[in-house]
């Protein structure tokens, strides 16, 4: 569907409008309750920011809007698997759905909230890497909270096995003024010190070099202090096993070719997931819906 049949079909005067930005497709959301901005590739909210806050969301001032290229921030969809294909085939880093397009399903206003829905079908992409019995939908509220909620649904007459992420990037004044709590004396991955098991001695966590930490069999609610913007963001999840803090840090953001040199400094990734060993596996005909909601009150300076 071209940006003129998407305005016809779903546009909302005042509150939702498409228009293309570099090579891609995007809406354009304004509510008397936010801001935000999805990209029709990889059903990607990129911005979020509810009224009278800053911004929520990350997103990388490099990042490329090209076709089948991931964006650097804001909300990926991982599917099927996280990080690496597992089984040894060939498939990209996080799986296919960030990069594919979605189709753009279901709009409405409820409210100050404005509620979206894209969908995901088999695609000849997907096929070559061996997902031809799927179908998912990533429905969208945007108001004063924002909740996001991934559902997968397995057509096929065997098993469906998968991991999945919503990789939120949450933007801080300042990572080095930044702490996690939640996640205290729980055990994890450590994927920059050779994949070891270990747990969480810090609390609150404050990170102080490069992190990516893969947490195991957590369902529990995350509190980001940001300091340097005097204001709490809670992430709290359903039917999430797993959660990922993720910060590259100055050495590794300088490689990224979609990351400013100081990019790293505003931004902390705290991932809702079910990764191994909390894949997912589905039935013939069964669903599973994955969801977060973040939300953000003021502190005191």
């Amino acid at each position: 569907m071209d940006i003129q049949a998407l305005n016809d079909t779903f546009s909302i005067p005042g509150v939702l409008a498409f228009e293309q930005h570099g090579e891609l497709t995007r809406a354009v959301i304004t509510t008397p309750a936010a801001t935000a901005t999805v990209y029709l590739q990889g059903a990607h909210l990129a911005e979020w920011q509810p009224a009278g806050q800053e911004p929520v969301l990350f997103m990388s001032a490099a990042s490329a809007f090209k076709t089948g290229k991931a964006i650097r921030g804001g909300v990926p969809i991982i599917f099927p698997w996280f990080g690496d294909r597992h089984d040894g085939q060939p498939g990209p880093a996080h799986g296919f759905a960030r990069t594919a397009e979605w189709s753009f399903a279901f709009a409405a206003l409820a409210g100050d909230d404005l509620r979206l829905t894209l969908t995901l079908a088999p695609s000849e992409t997907s096929r070559d890497l061996g997902f031809d019995h799927f179908h998912a939908a990533y429905e969208l509220t945007i108001g004063r909270e924002l909740s996001m909620s991934l559902t997968i649904a397995n057509a096929a007459t065997t098993q469906l096995t998968y991991e999945e992420a919503l990789h939120t990037y949450f933007a801080v004044g300042d990572i080095r003024k930044t702490s996690v709590t939640g996640l205290d004396a729980g055990a994890y991955m450590d994927k920059r010190d050779s994949a070891k098991v270990k747990f969480q001695s810090e609390s609150p966590l404050v990170l102080t070099r490069d992190t990516d930490r893969v947490y195991f069999l957590t369902t529990a609610t995350c509190v980001i202090d940001d300091a340097a913007n005097a204001r709490e963001i809670t992430v709290a999840k359903l039917n999430s096993a797993t959660t990922i803090v993720w910060n590259p840090w100055a050495e590794l953001a300088a490689k990224m070719a979609d990351m400013t040199p100081d990019g790293w400094q505003t931004m902390i990734c705290i991932e809702t997931a079910n990764a191994d060993p909390s894949a997912i596996t589905l039935a013939p005909g069964a669903t599973h819906t994955l969801r977060c909601i973040v939300s953000v009150q003021k502190t005191s300076a």
